[in-house]
């Protein structure tokens, strides 16, 4: 078989097990996740040129199940092209924002269906479960600016199949436009419109403040709600999230259940969700977490360890991906605990020799 038409039938399966949960709640189970896992991983093995070195320099190019397949260290995006293609033909190319010092990371796409596909799925479910037309407030990049910002990306597709016609952006080369998103929800409040904001943690102690400061208060309308995603990373103010949400209370009247935490990775397709109130995320039956100690083995419920992801979504990467989040796992879903200040986390450090044979003639 071509490569072309490999990786066209993984779609068609991968977009079948997104649509038959979407549509009809059927979630693929262990057995049918860890063979679609591991015929992805021999594609990814034959194909991906630079996940290929590495899995051949650590040795593991049989995993006998999905648990044992390679992750791939998510710093390793910045150093090689992490595809199963020519990267100059991804049809979406999303980089790492960049918080820290460096290279970003790139994720490149061959093709957008899967990234949309389970973006909907899984917004549809844990954000839109009342099937709610709502007005978008972005307090996130605006793709016309920024492009490769996979949250933008996201949030504009949302708006696009799940707004009401109107979406408003409000970040202006990462600057907030406070007055301006305040002056919108004000026209939104009185056509008793329900609305979304998303926005970063970080943005919305930097709302509520704003507000605090007018003495603004603005409650919303019913039915409105907010996506926190993302969280302090790389920022001088940190505060507790009882405290945010409080605030958020107090100047715009949602509780905390009309607040969804979004935990999602530019190295990802998938996203995982959450409320703020247990701390737990969840992610859709094709996105599934481990908890990792330093040999890379699942570490018992309730211990903490570094976090790894399996996206059966992610065909043309790699679909197993280790990040720098410290994290525990429990029955109802993983706690994200943390990052790593200044050394990867435990279980995912990446030797020098392991990241000259995933670098070799990459570039």
């Amino acid at each position: 078989m071509t490569y072309v038409a490999e990786a066209e039938a993984l779609d068609r399966e991968i977009l079948g097990v997104i649509n038959a949960w979407h549509q009809h709640g059927t979630t693929i189970d262990d057995g049918a996740f860890n063979d679609l896992a591991l015929r992805l991983f021999a594609h990814q093995l034959r194909y991906n040129k630079p996940y290929g070195r590495y899995c051949e320099g650590i040795g593991v190019t049989e995993p006998a199940s999905w648990d044992a397949i390679p992750a791939v260290p998510s710093p390793a995006f910045k150093e090689a092209a992490i595809a199963t293609f020519d990267p100059s033909s991804a049809t979406l190319v999303f980089e790492t924002s960049g918080t820290t010092a460096g290279t970003p990371g790139r994720h490149y796409m061959e093709t957008p269906a899967l990234y949309d596909a389970a973006l909907i799925a899984a917004f549809d479910r844990f954000v839109l479960h009342d099937g709610a037309r709502l007005r978008y407030f972005n307090l996130v990049p605006n793709p016309a600016e920024r492009p490769a910002s996979s949250l933008g990306y996201m949030m504009a597709r949302v708006a696009q199949l799940r707004g009401d016609g109107r979406t408003g952006w409000y970040l202006n080369d990462d600057a907030p436009l406070f007055d301006r998103l305040q002056y919108d929800l004000r026209e939104a409040v009185a056509h008793d419109r329900p609305v979304c904001i998303a926005a970063t943690a970080f943005a919305l102690v930097h709302l509520v403040d704003a507000m605090r400061r007018e003495n603004a208060v603005l409650p919303l309308p019913n039915g409105s709600r907010i996506m926190e995603t993302g969280g302090f990373k790389g920022r001088s103010r940190v505060i507790d999230s009882d405290e945010l949400h409080a605030a958020i209370g107090e100047r715009l009247g949602l509780r905390p259940e009309n607040i969804v935490a979004e935990y999602g990775m530019t190295e990802l397709t998938s996203q995982y969700y959450g409320s703020p109130a247990t701390a737990r995320k969840i992610g859709p039956p094709w996105l599934r977490a481990r908890v990792v100690g330093p040999d890379r083995k699942t570490l018992p419920p309730g211990e903490a360890g570094a976090l790894l992801h399996v996206d059966l979504a992610n065909r043309s990467s790699c679909i197993a991906v280790q990040t720098e989040d410290i994290g525990a796992q429990f029955d109802d879903g993983f706690a994200l605990l943390g990052r790593a200040a200044d050394a990867p986390p435990r279980g995912c450090s990446l030797n020098a020799e392991e990241l000259r044979s995933l670098t070799a003639g990459a570039r």
